[in-house]
């Protein structure tokens, strides 16, 4: 009997677990953790930053500015822990399946795994929400939101310097 309580107890733990996951936001799901890294970036900045004053006789500069016209939502967080990966990747599958989020590429390279997702509704042209996981020696989970293509977020992640931006080159050839 007290084995099977326990197993009990365990699985309205996991189940719990799971709800409360799924309900809270990717950052303040693991932003407390000290070794993770954050990076948020929302639409008023996005708007400060197309404010910026730039060259726009660049076409990679009209496109930038485009861009981050179109972005409303921008995380992205990435640990080098190995417990805090497994709980990032956790939160990956959860979320995936929670909101039907369709795998669009897989890319393994030099130890790495990444993996994109996208919103049922997505286009190769107008992405609502993109979602990308990164295990290797650092685990990383970027998402955006907004009303993008994938051309125009390659050029958005290279121009900011963010660690996907190789990879979003080779999903959107």
């Amino acid at each position: 009997m007290k084995t099977i309580l326990k197993y009990l107890l365990l699985t309205v733990t996991c189940i719990g677990f799971s709800i409360t996951s799924n309900a809270q936001d990717l950052i303040e799901t693991f932003k407390n953790q000290p070794n993770v890294e954050t990076v948020v970036v929302n639409k008023k900045m996005f708007q400060m930053m197309s404010n910026v004053k730039m060259d726009m006789n660049d076409k990679e500069n009209q496109a930038y500015l485009n861009l981050i016209k179109k972005l409303d939502d921008l995380k992205l967080i990435s640990t080098k822990n190995a417990a805090t990966s497994g709980k990032m990747k956790t939160y990956v599958v959860s979320y995936v399946k929670t909101n039907s989020m369709t795998e669009l590429m897989t890319l393994t390279e030099n130890g790495a795994t990444t993996i994109f997702y996208v919103d049922p509704s997505s286009t190769k042209e107008n992405i609502k929400e993109l979602m990308m996981f990164v295990s290797g020696n650092e685990t990383i989970i970027l998402s955006l939101k907004g009303s993008f293509s994938l051309n125009e977020l390659s050029l958005v992640t290279n121009k900011m310097k963010l660690p996907v931006g190789n990879s979003l080159n080779k999903i959107s050839k």
